[in-house]
This record gives C-alpha cells, structure tokens and sequence, in this order.
C-alpha cells in the first residue's frame, strides 16, 4: 500500500462528505458513514479531524460536540493569525521601570518638587523606552499608596497628564477591576478620584459611568426600603395571633441574616464620601442630586461625613456667637483646603452653603449631636441678631426635629431645641409641630418605621398605665416623648377621649416630660379639639360629646400643673367663639376652674352661698366644693398669657354676645335642650372668667382694659348685664383707690370722717357713671327711676350689703379642728406639723382680717345708702310704674344671671324698704314678684331656672319671716311707707297707723301669694312642655324651705307632682327623676305644713252650703275674712296693681263685683256684717214681686262675662256712692240681652279647654251632689276671674288708675257679706238651678251661631254704657268697698275663667278703649242701672250667694 494511501482516502472521504451532506436522502449518507467507519483501522483520527467536517466527525465518535469543536477551532485561529505579538516592558525594560518606582517612592520631605520628579521621569522614558500611559498607571498607584501626598503628586499629574480622557480611562479600568463579586474598592483609590475632581483633572460625568451600582438599581433599592417599612409599621399596627407572631418573627430573622451579609461595594457612595472628606461640596452635591431624597445620608459614614464638613463650616461662627456663657469646647483644628467651603463668618455667610448642606443631610443630624446643638445654639444668637427666620424655620422643619426624632431619648437635646422654640411666637411653632406629625413621619423609611415602633411602645405602656404604677410608666413615657412626642401624645389622647377614667394618671406620669414636649402637647390637644371629623355633640344631639368634656378636663389639669403655654389654646377658644361656635367654652371653663381655683355651679349649699358673699378668701375655703389649692403661680400664668396677648377683654365680650348668639344663630338647627345648655355653658363661663380677672387684674390693669359701660353697651352691643358685671370691679377698684387716697390727704381716724370720705370717693367715681347709664335706656325710664339709684343697683354686690359672720365663724372653726387635728397626730413628722400648724394659723388671722375689714366696708356703704335714698325715685309717674321699670330693669336681669346676684336681688329690695325709701311701695313690688311666674319661668334655661328659684325663695324667707311673728312684723314693716295702704299728695304720715296694712291681713296677703304660687306652679306641670316642666320643678326645689306652707296646698302640688311621674318615667326621664326627687323632699316637709286657719285667720264655712272640697282645695282654700277690728279693706291698698289692670293688655283680669253697702251695718259675731232692717225688708219685697224674672236673668245670664269683669274692675277703681252701688249690682245682674249670646259661646270655649288648662283637677274630686251644690252657690253670687296670667315684667298703666289708687282709705266698719240666710233657700234654688243650667245648655249651641257677628257690636255700644256709668259714679262716692277672697269658685270654673279670659283679653281692651270714647246712651244708661239695681237688691237678700269670697287679684 502506499504511503499516502491514507491521505488520499481522506481527502476522498472529505468530498464525498460534502457530496453526501447535501443529498436529501439520508440512507447514502448513513451508507457514507459506515464506510468511513469501516476504514478508520488504516486512516488515523488526526487526518480524518483535518479533513471532515465537524458534523461528521461527531457522528463517527471522534469528537463529542461539534460546536465546542468550532470554537476550539476559532480561537485557535484568532491566536495563531490575528493576534499581536507584543513584548513584555516590564520583563524586557524591567530597569526602567524599576528606577520610574524608585523615584516615586523617595522620601519627599526633602527638597524634591514635583517639578524635579517630572524631569527625571521623562529621562527614565527617553532612556529605557518606557510606555508613557504604562508610566502614568505607576505614578497613580504610587500616589494611591502615599495618599496623603496630594500636594506632591497632583501637580505632578497635572503637568504629566496630556489629556484628561485617558486619566479618566485608567482610572476607570481600576474601579472595574474591583467590581467582581466579592471586590472591594480600596478607599485610598476613592481618595485619588476625589483629589483628582476636585482639582479638576477629571470630569465627573466621565468617570461616573464606570462606577457601580447603575442609578436604576439604587432608585428599586430606595423604593423596596420603603415598602418595606410600610410593611413593618402595618404589622405593628395590626391585630396578631400569637401563633402568627413566631412565624413573623422567624421570618423577621431570616431577613435580618440576608441584610447582615456583606452588602455589595457602592463605588458611588463610596466616592462621595471622600469629596466630602476632603471638602469638595460642589461634585458631592452632584452626586446626591443623581439619587432619591436622603438616601445617601442615610449611609452613616456619608452622614458623618457630611456633619463633619458642617462642623468646620460653622465653626467660627459658633464660637462668636453660639458658644453659651460658660462653656469652654474645643476649637476643631483641621487641615483645610482651599476648594472646600469658606467657614461662616456671620449669618450671612450660612445662606451660602451650610443651609443647603443641612438641607441634604436631613433626619439624619442624629448621628452628630455635637452638631445639632451647635446649629440650635447658632439658632438662638441669630435670634438676637439678624433676620434670617424663615431659613431657620425651614432648617428647623427638615433637619432638627426630624433629627430628634431618629436620636435615642436625648432630652439635653430636646431642651436645647426648646430654647430656640420658645423665642418664635406659638403660631410658628405650631406650625412646625403640625408638619412634623403629619408630613415629615412619611418621607423617609426610615421615620416610618420609627413612627410605628413609637405606637407601638405607646400601646404597651398604656396598656399598663395605673394609678399604683404611675412613677414607672411615667418614665418610660417619658423617654418616648423626648424623641417622637407628636406620636405619642396623639395615642394618649385618642385613649383619653375614649377612657376618661385615664386623665388621673396621665396627668401624673407627665411630670418626666421636656419643656418642648410640654409645648407640643399644648398643641396636640388644640389639634384634637379641632379635628373636623369628630362630632362635638352627641347622636340624641341635646348633650356636648364625652370626649370633648374628657378633653377640657385633661386641659384643666394638665395647663394647672404643668408651665405650659396658654396663648395657643386661649386664642383658639377665641377663634371659635369670632366664627360662633361655643362649644369649647367648656375648655375655658375647666382651665380658668382648675388654675385660678374659680368653680362655677349653680348646686351651691347655703353655706356656701353665704361664703360667697365674704372676700377673696373666705370664697376660695369656703365657697367651693373643691378645695383647690396653690392657685398662686397658675392664676399667675393665666393672666398673663390673658394680658400678653390681649385676649382677656376680646374673650368677655365675644362670651357676652355669643350668649344670645346661641339662640339665635345656633338655636334654629339645635335641639331646645341643648340650645339651654350651650346658653348656660357660656353665662357661666362668662360670669367665672368675669371673676378670675377681677380677682387677678390689678386696678391698673382692669381700668385700662375695660371701657365704660356706656361703651360696652353701645359700640360693643353687651346686654346691659354683662356690661356692669364687667365694670362692677373697676367700680370697686376705683372707689377703694379715691378713698385711700382721700384717707392719706386728710388724716382724721374718727369713723365720721372716713365715712364723709367714702362717700365723697363714691361721688367722686359715680357721677360720670350716672351720666353714661342715661344713654342705655329711654327718656322715659328716667321720670320714675333716677340714674343713681339705677347704677348704684348694678354697681353694688352682696359684699357691699352684709357681712356673712356664720361663714367667717364656720371657717375659723374648721381651721381650729385642723390645728387640733394635726396635734394629735402622732405619725405626722414634727417639721409637716409646724408648717400646717403655720399655714392653718396664718390663714385664721387672714379671715379674722377680712372679716373687720369688710364690716368696715359695709356700714360705710349702708351709710352712703342711707344718704342717697331720698333721690333714688321720683315717681313722676305711678307707683305701679315704678316698680315696674325697677322689676323689669334691675331686678329680674340680675337676679338670673348668678346664684350670688338672685341673693343680691332680694336682700337689695329688703335693703330699699328698711332705709324707708321714699316712693318705693314694698307690697307691691313683692307682689309683683309672686303674681304669675309663669312667663319667667317658662323662659329660663335650666340653670337661670336654679337661679331663679333661689332669688324666690329669699324673697320668701323675708316674707315667711315678717309672717311668722306680729312683734317681727310690727318691727319690720309696720311703720314702713313700703307697707302704706293710702298714699297722700303730702307724703307719708308715719303715725296714722290706718293708713298701715295690719299683720293679720298682712297674713292674708301672704296666703293670696302662696296660692298664686301654687296656681302658676299647677299650670307649668299641666302643659306638658319639657321647658315648663322641668324649669317649675327646680324652682319649685329651690323654695321648698319657704313654701309650700300650707296643707292643702301642698297636697294639691303633690298630687300634680305624682302625676307627672307617673307620666314621665317612660318618655322623659331627666323629668321623672326630677319630680320625683321634688317628690320625696315635698313629703319630708309635709311635717312642717299648717292647715289653712292656721296660716292666716281664716273665717270657718258654712257647712250646709259649701262643700268640702272648695274649703281645701286650692281653688276654694283662699277665703280670708275680714278682721273683726275693721282691717279689711287695708288690703284695697295691696290691691293697688289689680286696681290698673284695665288698661293692661297682659294683665289680670279683676273680680266682677264686690259687696257695696249702702249704709252702715253691724258687726256680727263671724266677723261678718248685716244690712240694716229697712234695706232688707225692702231687697225681701222686691225678691218676692221678681221671682220670676230673677229666674229668667239667672237663665240668661251665667257668671263671668267679660262686660261684667270689665265692670268689676271699674267698680274696684273709683269710690262709689251707697245708692249707686246698689244700682250697680242690679246692672251687673241684668246683663243685656246682645251680650247673652257672647257668654254662650265663650263658656263653650272655656268648656272645651277644661280638659286642658283646668287647675287642681287631680285634687278636687266632687260628688255630683257637691257638683250640683256649688253650680247653684255660683248663679248669683259675685263672678270671681281668674284673669289672664301675665307677664313678669309689666307694661306701663295709666295715670289715672294712680289717682284711683291715691283716693282709698281705710273703713274701720268694712265687713264681709252675711252667711246667716244661706241655709234657707239653699236646697230649693239647688233644684231649680239644675232646670235651668240644662234648658241653658241646649239652647246655647242653637243661637251660637246666629248671633256671633251681632256679638261684637253690641258689645261695643253696652260697655261704652257701663263706662260712663262708672265715670258718673266715681266723683260722689265716698264708702269702701267690702273685699271678696277667693280666686276662683271651683277649680273648674278657675281654669274657665282663665281660658275665657286669655281668648278674650284683647277683645277687652279694644271694648274698654271704645267704651270710655262714645258719649252717648245716657238715657238708656240710666234705664239699664234701674233694673241692675233692682236685681243686685234681690241677690243680696238671698244671703248664701255671697259665700264664696274673692282675693283682689294684685297683678
């Protein structure tokens, strides 16, 4: 065989494998591959490998992969003919190069420049041929080894380098050599980078491209921190089973292994730490710009870095302006380069670069505490010296106190911080405080994550906190709140609102806070108060929302006990009250109570009411139910945050508007009951608030805040009683200060000289007073009242009045208990015993002081009283219109608007009787007060209500007191001009004592009052309105010492009473309870009533005529008999407002009739009188020849017209002659036949209404027997009205009712009608009456109708009749009349009457007005008194018709 047999087969096999390669069918080529298989033996692998394509081979099995062949093949190739073939240097040239180290690396200290070094180089490379980029690699390296050589290597580079790429290129190579996986860039290669940058000799834009990690890459890693931090708080914040925690804690472990690796090299994090260390700020900036907020500061070493460039930045400014008094520090020496920042000089300089600087380090200044005090410390001189604030505002929102955030529990640092907040005024830092809480907690994850650990913490200790464990938690809540105080004082309060039972120890675990955290819980409570999405009332809307009142008492006790700030919250209160809302006045309420120990309640005992009315001392032992003490230092700091921010006048007259405000601005969409308590939240705060500042302001003070009143009222719109309950200290004030200073001018001790000088002083403050109030009312006013007497009213108080000597007493007692106490005491140490023994004896001599002293106080003011009385009433008027401008303008304003002035009201009207006050008729204005409280009880709020009552019933107590005793009353009131009965044109004759009301109709008089009570009281409780039921009932409460006095009418309270309980107790149970507490007390008293004989003398019945029940009852009980000694008609001059009533549009309507006696008639045995032999025989006559007429008028004439009331009070008015009396009553009697029809269709009406407005249903319970017997008692006796109730405050009446009321005198032989003839005609007048009343009662309703439009004006024309029969009567007559005493003849026909009258009140007025207008019908005048006369002489011989007796109504 040949010996390149093998090479041709192979290049044979080589063709046919192309050939074969390209066939489609593939059984030739497995044919081709076993041929060359089979031939293998004799042709070696190696040429087959030549020769064949890889495909091939790999199928034969010679290679394994034909693409790794390939390759090998490829590469091969590249290596064999594309690749250079260079020569070693370092192997070839290594002395070159060896002598190029040796150079760099010689010492340097010697006198070796770089300019030296730069010439040998360029020798080394001339002379050994040396790479110049290979030598500028060796010069970097050798420079990264000597980094501290910048001076010498970078000019050297410098003058080395030709172009800056191919630095940047090399230094490129060597950050990508040290980016593998587990690589580690060497700091000293970042340091030559930076040095480089700095200088310039490189761009940053080309050598930050060779720097790992990308941008994108860091931009997810900031994102995934965040998100995961927002896990993490979501987790702290949710609800977890215990067996999810230890798989959420194995996970949390497993997290923080993979974190704890070694995180991979950041060049550029790496890269900017060294510009920072060396100063170059500008390509730092740079590089943080390319990378989300905060995020490289979040790196400590940068953010220590950073600090450390602010240090030397900031350094000579600190130390000329920033290092406190006292403190010596270090002076920072370091190295400094000239491209680095400039140090700051002054403020100015800051701006430049050190603001921006701390703008980028952020929350992250905690690392450095030294820092943040220095900028804080910079903070507080630039304070004092330029104006930069909105750069230190801004530094203070995105560095400081996000940094405190991050820093752990440093409270030198929060105290520090505190000393730059407290110079800006609270609106900034509020608004520092708010961004922090609510903005900053998101802007970094590393905050969120803080936030959620602070809840956290805050959750687990709250969950702990306890009263026994107060001290320990206390601690730890405080060095949470040194770092994250809006955290956790927004989870404290939110548990608060919830769980007020928490306020206790809260309060008490705060005593670890800072001052700045103090400031921010000021703030945190005002946000909680004005969040807008809680409601403030709750879901019944009729009561103020528990976590509002939880919220001010937390602010009461927090603001007391800690020096917090108060302008925030006092300016807040403010606001809310300019835009309406009085809601949170309950704060101020609770500071002012809690700080200045001033506590508003209308629940006051009498002790101490009667504390109250002492001096500042005797109020603060005694006339509080919390005994709060050490109120120095809080008042102190409540005025003067008041007076530093001018709120102190702002906040009283924005309370003194809003009161009416309240109603009517808020009351239209509120709830009644809510709208009374929002009206008494702000009287009452308004009335405390009034008294913190009078006790607090100096004269100085108060004078210069407070305007006249005449200001208050006109410019500022006060109520009148508001403005004097805020000027009455100044008054004070300045009395005392013109009296002192009077005193040290003249010195004379004599009491008579200091009391000329007190009134002198007086005068001397007074009389512009006098002229100011004139402009607050009408002209008018003035004709009665005179401006003294009405400032002198509003300007005293209970202080001025009387001197409470129980409570002085009562206190020294309890301080002498003390002292006794504290000596017995045996575990009490002896050093706490002498001190309390001290303070208890220091504050005896205290109350003993100002006991003496206010005794001298008040005689100089009775005295200057006693002076001025004589001019405090003019009367130029009536005496009815007197005491009505007195009542309507002093007395009933003052005497709701606190519990101390309802006391003042009625101990000043006490006062201005026993000074025997010219002009001012005692009975009458009591009478007054007592007559139809409906209006003004109906009006009240519920604590006015309180107030209300309390003035009542010291009203009644002087009454009950002059009742209770002749000696008392004879004393009292018995040569009194209060008490005269008839007044004369030459004044007040004090020894006629008939012209005197006696005591035993004094007594008389006093019952009438009760029954009135009784009647207004029965009327509330039967409307079924919420505000009259619930405003009698406390008033009611209020005068239960004084009334009810006598049985019956006590049992017919008592009964309404029941009933209303039974009623309530399911709809309304704030009324239940209240009856039912009324209840209980009522029946206490029971013990203490007196049956009705007792109470006054009263006249025993006739038993075969009246019926029990009216003897009792309240509507029958009220029957006063004459005295036998004539006194009787002394009560005409009680009568003296009933007796002007017709010309009242709201007043009472009078008794229809009274019994006139012609002649004089003899006293009977009863008390009663009879008429003279003649006179009867003459009335018996006349009865028998008219029985039956008499008959026909009874039929058509029922009792209690309204013409007939006119008449009643026309008769009442004017003196009469005996025959025209007589004639009179038989016009009375003979009512005329177009008035028939009226009185069927009111006694209709009135019938109607029973059901709803008769009084003392529930008491009176009749037979019909008893029924049947009263009905005939009343056909032909007087017609008693009950009258329309009226208002407490009076319209004006006429002159001429005065002049009828001057005209009356007493009549010694003044009796009642005789019940001697009742029995005889009694039962068959019963039977007949029963006819009739049913004939009347079916023909009523058919001429109801016909004849209702002939009403009106025959109505008209037959009063104008009556009229001028009484003006021809009233010149001539002479005689009295004899009073009549009952209200009202029944309970039924009371509440009739009151109905009919109410409906037909104006109708009789326009009657009267027409009446006294028309001139004519004399003639059937004269005709009409004929038959009236008649018909009254046949009434009075039947006797028993005058049974029932009437009380002059007094209005």
């Amino acid at each position: 065989m040949r010996e390149d047999m093998s090479s041709i087969l192979a290049d044979v096999f080589s063709v046919l494998d192309i050939e074969t390669s390209c066939l489609e069918e593939k059984n030739k080529r497995d044919h081709f591959t076993q041929l060359v298989g089979a031939c293998m033996f004799f042709v070696p692998d190696v040429v087959l490998k030549e020769r064949l394509d890889p495909e091939t081979l790999e199928t034969l099995g010679l290679i394994k992969q034909a693409q790794q062949f390939n390759q090998k093949i490829v590469k091969i190739k590249t290596k064999l003919f594309y690749k250079q073939q260079k020569f070693n240097l370092l192997r070839e040239e290594n002395e070159g190069y060896a002598k190029l180290v040796t150079e760099l690396g010689q010492d340097l200290s010697g006198s070796v420049t770089s300019h030296l070094m730069l010439e040998s180089i360029k020798s080394l490379i001339g002379c050994f041929n040396l790479d110049p980029n290979r030598v500028l690699d060796i010069i970097l390296e050798v420079y990264e080894c000597r980094s501290d050589q910048d001076e010498f290597f970078l000019p050297l580079i410098k003058s080395y380098m030709c172009e800056p790429q191919t630095l940047c290129h090399i230094l490129g190579f060597k950050f990508k050599f040290h980016q593998e996986p587990n690589g580690e860039t060497p700091t000293s290669l970042y340091h030559v980078a930076a040095a480089l940058l700095q200088h310039n000799l490189i761009e940053l834009e080309d050598l930050y491209v060779h720097l790992l990690p990308l941008d994108s890459t860091i931009m997810e890693e900031h994102k995934s921190e965040i998100l995961e931090a927002k896990q993490i708080a979501r987790k702290l914040t949710m609800v977890v089973v215990p067996s999810e925690k230890s798989e959420d804690k194995e996970k949390e472990r497993e997290k923080e292994e993979e974190k704890s690796e070694k995180p991979p090299d950041n060049q550029k994090l790496g890269l900017l730490e060294a510009l920072l260390r060396i100063g170059d700020w500008n390509h730092a900036q740079s590089i943080m710009n390319q990378m989300p907020p905060f995020y490289a500061t979040s790196h400590k070493a940068i953010a220590l870095a950073l600090c450390q460039l602010l240090h030397l930045t900031v350094e000579p400014l600190y130390r000329r302006a920033g290092v406190p008094k006292g403190a010596k520090g270090g002076v920072l020496r370091v190295h400094w380069s000239k491209r680095a920042p400039q140090p700051a000089e002054s403020f100015e300089d800051l701006r430049r670069e050190a603001f921006s600087m701390m703008g980028y380090l952020g929350p992250h200044m905690a690392h450095d505490p030294i820092l943040f005090a220095k900028v804080v410390r910079l903070g507080k001189g630039f304070m004092k010296e330029d104006t930069l604030l909105s750069c230190f505002l801004s530094i203070a929102d995105q560095v400081l106190l996000p940094s405190l955030s991050l820093m752990e529990c440093n409270a030198c640092m929060s105290e520090e911080l505190w000393g730059l907040f407290k110079l800006f005024p609270y609106q900034h830092r509020y608004r520092l405080y708010g961004q922090w809480k609510n903005e900053t907690y998101s802007s970094h994850p590393l905050l969120v994550k803080v936030k959620a650990q602070t809840i956290d913490r805050a959750k687990y200790i709250m969950k702990r906190l306890t009263k026994e464990n107060v001290k320990p938690s206390g601690r730890q809540i405080g060095k949470l709140s040194h770092s994250n105080p809006t955290i956790l004082f927004d989870y404290i309060l939110s548990q608060i609102q919830w769980y007020d039972n928490l306020i206790t120890p809260v309060v008490d675990s705060l005593k670890y806070l800072t001052s700045l955290n103090y400031d921010v819980l000021a703030y945190c409570i005002i946000e909680a108060l004005a969040n807008p999405e809680k409601e403030k009332m709750k879901h019944d809307d009729t009561t103020i929302s528990s976590w509002l009142q939880s919220l001010a008492s937390l602010c009461g006790a927090v603001f007391r006990k800690y020096p917090i700030e108060l302008a925030g919250l006092l300016q807040y209160v403010t606001n809310q009250l300019k835009a309406g809302k009085s809601f949170d006045l309950l704060i101020l309420k609770e500071v002012v109570q809690k700080m200045a120990g001033i506590e508003i309640t209308d629940e006051m005992t009498l002790e101490q009411l009667e504390a109250m009315t002492g001096g500042e001392q005797l109020k603060a032992e005694g006339g509080y139910f919390g005994q709060i003490r050490n109120t120095k230092k809080s008042s102190q700091r409540l005025k003067e945050a008041l007076l530093e921010h001018e709120l102190a006048l702002p906040l009283c007259l924005l309370m003194a508007q809003q009161r009416n405000g309240v109603v009517f601005s808020e009351g239209g969409e509120k709830h009644l009951k809510l709208v009374g308590k929002l009206y008494d939240q702000c009287h009452d705060t308004l009335v405390q608030f009034g008294g913190f500042l009078a006790s607090n302001l100096s004269t100085e003070d108060y004078i210069k805040r407070v305007p006249p009143v005449d200001v208050l009222c006109n410019q500022f719109h006060t109520p009148h009683d508001a403005a004097f309950f805020l000027s009455r200290p100044m008054y004070a004030h300045q009395i005392l200060s013109k009296y002192d200073e009077l005193k040290k001018a003249e010195k004379g001790n004599r009491q008579q000289q200091k009391v000329h000088k007190y009134v002198a002083a007086c005068e001397y403050v007074m009389a512009p007073v006098h002229e100011a109030v004139v402009s607050l009312h009408l002209p008018k006013v003035w004709d009665d009242l005179r401006p003294q007497f009405y400032a002198t009213f509003w300007s005293l108080t209970m202080y001025d009045l009387a001197v409470p000597h129980g409570a002085y007493d009562r206190e020294v007692c309890k301080l002498k208990a003390q002292i006794k106490a504290i000596d017995e005491n045996p575990e009490m140490p002896l050093n706490k015993k002498k001190k309390e023994k001290e303070r208890c004896t220091a504050l005896q001599d205290k109350l003993l002081e100002e006991e003496k002293k206010q005794l001298e106080h008040v005689q100089r003011v009775l005295h200057r009283l006693k002076l001025e009385k004589d001019n405090w009433l003019l009367a130029k008027s009536t005496k009815n219109e007197t005491i009505t401008k007195f009542l309507q303008l002093c007395v009933f304003p003052r005497c709701v608007f606190s519990a101390i002035d309802a006391v003042f009201c009625a101990r000043f009207v006490e006062l201005v009787h026993q000074q025997k006050t010219t002009n001012f008729c005692t009975l009458l204005c009591y009478d007054r007060v007592f007559s139809d409280i409906i209006y003004t009880v109906a009006s009240c709020t519920e604590n006015e209500a309180r107030r209300y009552g309390r003035f009542l019933c010291c009203m009644l107590e002087t009454v009950t007191r002059w009742h209770s005793d002749r000696a008392i009353y004879e004393k009292e009131c018995g040569n009194y001009p209060g008490f005269l009965t008839i007044f004369r044109a030459t004044g007040f004759d004090g020894g006629n004592k008939a012209d005197q009301l006696d005591y035993e109709n004094f007594r008389h008089v006093v019952h009438k009052w009760h029954y009135k009570l009784t009647k207004a009281s029965v009327h509330c409780l039967e409307t079924g309105e919420y505000t009259h039921i619930r405003n009698i009932l406390i008033v009611l409460t209020k005068i239960l010492p004084c009334y009810p006095k006598v049985l019956n009418l006590g049992q017919a309270l008592e009964c309404r009473v029941h009933k209303i309980c039974q009623e309530e107790k399911e709809r309304r149970p704030d009324l239940y309870a209240l009856a039912m507490g009324y209840s209980g007390q009522l029946k206490g008293r029971k013990v203490h009533m007196v049956p009705e004989n007792e109470f006054h003398h009263k006249e025993p019945p006739v038993r075969s005529t009246t019926p029990a029940n009216l003897q009792n009852g309240p509507g029958g009980a009220s029957k006063p008999p004459a005295s036998a000694s004539g006194t009787g008609r002394s009560e005409e001059g009680v009568a003296e407002d009933a007796d002007k009533s017709k010309d009242k549009p709201h007043g009472t309507v009078k008794p229809a009739g009274k019994t006139n006696n012609a002649a004089s008639k003899v006293p009977t045995s009863n008390g009663n009188g009879a008429p003279n032999s003649t006179k009867a025989v003459k009335e018996k006559e006349d009865k028998e020849k008219s029985g039956k007429e008499k008959k026909e008028k009874k039929e058509k004439t029922p009792g209690g017209t309204p013409e007939v009331k006119a008449t009643g009070r026309g008769e009442k008015q004017k003196e009469e002659r005996p025959g025209k009396e007589e004639k009179a009553r038989d016009t009375k009697e003979k009512t005329p036949k177009v008035d028939k029809e009226k009185v069927k269709k009111e006694e209709k009406m009135a019938r109607e209404d029973k059901s709803k407005t008769g009084d003392f249903k529930s008491s009176d319970k009749e037979s019909s027997k008893e029924r049947d017997i009263a009905k005939a008692n009343s056909k032909g006796e007087k017609i008693s009205a009950a009258g329309s109730l009226k208002s407490p405050v009076p319209r004006s009446e006429s002159a001429e009712s005065e002049r009828g009321l001057m005209c009356l005198s007493l009549n010694p032989h003044q009796h009642y009608a005789n019940h001697s003839t009742a029995t005889q005609s009694k039962s068959k007048e019963r039977e007949v009456d029963k006819k009739e009343s049913e004939k009347h009662r079916e023909r009523k309703e058919d001429k109801d109708r016909k004849d209702r439009k002939r009403d009106y004006s025959n109505n008209d024309r037959e009063m104008s009749q009556e009229v001028k029969r009484r003006k021809d009567e009233n010149g001539t007559g002479s005689s009295k009349h004899a009073k009549s005493a009952s209200p009202s003849g029944s309970p039924q026909a009371d509440s009739s009457d009151k109905s009919k009258s109410s409906r037909s009140s104006a109708k009789e007025k326009g009657d009267v007005a027409k009446a006294e207008k028309n001139s004519s019908g004399g003639k059937k005048e004269s005709r009409h008194d004929k038959e009236k006369s008649d018909k009254k002489e046949k009434r009075d011989s039947t006797g028993p018709k005058d049974v029932k007796k009437q009380y002059p109504l007094v209005a």
